[in-house]
């Protein structure tokens, strides 16, 4: 099969349309046509239902376009890891982690990665959904579980728990539990339960539902948690290391917690020498650990 009809064949794919994968190509319409027709023929099949407001995969489309869909993340892959230098680390790192943890730990933690390798470009995906890193929707993941694909190199990097906080002023105006049957007379804030979560964090939520509760928000990340609770609306079920970003956080009912939940480092074995990968690497353990001390240095204190 002829590479270079398969390249256009997929940008036509990707596109949907001829004009615009000729675009991106550097290629003219015609000259597009004409690959994908001569790709029809070798094949002998129809790839494409063509219409007044583009192109729409055939059956026999599908199964080639996710064959090149395939080939291209691989491609990548190989990409990165040539583009590697022992000496210079440039180029894009596709890092994946939840909502919450990207945005408020995460993120603004990234300034020090920058300011060491000013040539790296990070594509921050937050997300609930587990990415698939061995088909390479992302490079490195950093998950709230171990991950359980297979041919992933997995690092632990620390353990966190739920609890409950809430506002100050949330206290002040409705008071605080006791105990959990005080929960009848306030409103909890936490991830719906059927939504995608760690098991440990559910099962709190679960044991909180047992109880009677005055009223409920759901939402389907802790980040939509914790702008919920930081405007006085309730009682919120959020991870510890919130309480760094958000100081305005009073935990409550310093009983109650989940039980821990590991926080995992994750990527591809076919990127274990690369040189992004190792330096963001380096950097989350350098975190991490600077993130326990702090915290084992505020409990002993």
């Amino acid at each position: 099969m002829d590479w270079d009809k398969l390249r256009i064949f997929h940008a036509v794919a990707d596109a949907g349309s001829l004009t615009h994968a000729g675009d991106t190509l550097h290629l003219s319409q015609s000259a597009v046509s004409r690959q994908i027709r001569a790709l029809e023929e070798s094949l002998s099949t129809t790839l494409f239902h063509r219409h007044a407001r583009g192109l729409i995969l055939t059956e026999q489309g599908e199964l080639l376009f996710d064959a090149t869909r395939a080939m291209a993340k691989r491609l990548d892959a190989a990409a990165a890891r040539i583009k590697d230098s022992e000496e210079e680390v440039y180029g894009e790192l596709r890092v994946t982690t939840a909502t919450g943890f990207g945005t408020l730990w995460l993120a603004p933690r990234l300034s020090k990665l920058y300011d060491k390798y000013p040539d790296l470009t990070i594509d921050l995906k937050l997300e609930e959904r587990v990415l698939d890193l061995p088909m390479r929707e992302a490079d490195v993941a950093i998950r709230m579980k171990e991950p359980s694909q297979a041919d992933l190199i997995r690092k632990r990097l620390m353990n966190i728990r739920m609890r409950l906080f809430a506002t100050q002023a949330y206290i002040d105006e409705r008071g605080i539990p006791k105990s959990l049957d005080d929960l009848d007379t306030h409103r909890l804030i936490s991830q719906n339960p059927e939504s995608a979560q760690v098991s440990a964090g559910a099962s709190l939520i679960h044991e909180l539902s047992e109880h009677e509760v005055q009223s409920r928000l759901y939402v389907n990340n802790y980040f939509g948690v914790l702008q919920a609770v930081l405007n006085d609306l309730g009682i919120g079920v959020l991870p510890d290391y919130l309480v760094d970003s958000a100081p305005r956080l009073v935990r409550v009912l310093d009983d109650v917690e989940s039980n821990e939940v590991p926080v995992f480092l994750a990527y591809p074995e076919e990127l274990r020498h690369s040189k992004r990968i190792e330096v963001f690497r380096d950097f989350i353990t350098t975190e991490i650990n600077d993130y326990r001390r702090r915290h084992r240095d505020d409990a002993n204190s």
